[in-house]
């Protein structure tokens, strides 16, 4: 029986927390790997990119693994209920619940991160613990049948950890070959730890307002959460 992999697709999706991983899993053998939201209407992603759904929430069929990617459009998922409710309801009989870069706050907003180690993209890892999670600063992490990547380019890094676990290690192996993945990036500025002050202070300083609207929305959230299961 194919595989079944469903993304969730949302307005100002981050097309690379999708793209890289869904061409990784797509190219494995009998798998059939769906674009999901409420409607079947294309809709933008957070760099102009349109994108059509080809799966509604209501004809979902139970799936394999269900992926969050991440994006600017992240923070009203954080409240919608009805995706919230498809999150939970496909967790429960997923083999692996998953997300990329800033998904994984939507699943924390599902409750399913709460106790479990995960991670996101590195401005916005103080947003994990309020959910419950173990923030880890790793660029993929798994705790038992939960799977998720770091910010954006870890998407790629996440679904072939992912497809060794679907297919097998050498059969992995054969797909980073075929995609040539062999990361040699021209600047060693893709962590905090190793880009230069004034690179890091420059995005912290673009990324102020978004975590500070992301943060009052997290703390909404968590205390909906504690209400519901008080």
């Amino acid at each position: 029986m194919a595989l079944k992999i469903g993304f969730l697709l949302f307005p100002k999706v981050q097309p690379l927390d999708l793209c890289g991983p869904y061409d990784v899993l797509a190219s494995m053998p009998d798998t059939q790997v769906r674009l999901i939201w409420k409607t079947r209407e294309p809709v933008m992603s957070a760099t102009g990119m349109l994108l059509t759904p080809d799966t509604v929430f209501d004809d979902c069929p139970p799936l394999d693994v269900i992926c969050v990617p991440g994006g600017s459009g992240v923070a009203p998922l954080l409240e919608d209920d009805a995706t919230l409710a498809f999150l939970r309801g496909q967790a429960r009989t997923a083999r692996y619940v998953t997300s990329v870069c800033t998904g994984s706050l939507v699943l924390g907003a599902a409750g399913l991160l709460h106790g479990r180690r995960a991670t996101t993209h590195w401005a916005f890892h103080s947003l994990l613990e309020p959910f419950g999670a173990i923030a880890v600063k790793e660029r993929v992490v798994r705790d038992g049948n939960l799977i998720t990547g770091g910010g954006i380019t870890a998407g790629i890094d996440f679904a072939l950890t992912l497809a060794a676990e679907l297919v097998g290690e050498e059969a992995a192996q054969a797909l980073q070959l075929e995609l040539e993945y062999a990361p040699a990036p021209p600047f060693d500025a893709g962590r905090p730890e190793s880009a230069p002050g004034a690179v890091v202070e420059r995005v912290r300083a673009q990324s102020a307002a978004t975590l500070e609207q992301r943060t009052r929305i997290v703390e909404r959230v968590v205390e909906k959460l504690r209400d519901t299961n008080a």
